[in-house]
């Protein structure tokens, strides 16, 4: 997975576009974890890419405001032992979160009337049920002593 990320419809995200920071990750290693700079950070910055067309720039803009930083969009990898282990996760990560932020919007919902039968059967179960309550209180009659 390494060069180009394919997104889908004919995008690709540049190699060029992505920028990669690592460090001593924390979790499992052993005494590798002190040594070796497995977590990744993968940094994609959104809003000056030329791979997306403006309108889906836009589109991901709006739909990942709350998670982009100054720097832009940034992926944290740590869950693997080995850097490209992590390498491979960031970018699995960035292609499903901008796949989901690309997504055309969902149709509105058409309101739509209840059918006359589950009316019908929905005020029946309520009388039903009524009728089973009002019997709990005609039967509780207090016990002289």
């Amino acid at each position: 997975m390494s060069g180009d990320l394919p997104l889908g419809d004919g995008l690709v995200i540049p190699a060029a576009e992505l920028g990669w920071r690592f460090s001593r990750g924390s979790g499992p290693g052993g005494q590798g974890v002190n040594t070796t700079d497995s977590r990744v950070e993968l940094v994609f910055d959104l809003a000056a890419s030329a791979a997306l067309p403006p309108s889906l720039r836009e589109r991901a803009l709006r739909r990942l405001a709350a998670r982009l930083t100054p720097a832009g969009l940034v992926i944290v990898a740590a869950e693997h032992r080995s850097q490209w282990q992590n390498r491979q996760a960031a970018q699995r990560r960035l292609v499903a979160l901008l796949r989901e932020a690309l997504a055309p919007p969902a149709p509105p919902r058409r309101r739509t009337r209840p059918t006359r039968g589950s009316v019908e059967r929905r005020l029946k179960a309520k009388r039903q049920r009524g009728s089973i309550k009002s019997g709990r209180r005609q039967g509780a009659a207090p016990e002289e002593g």
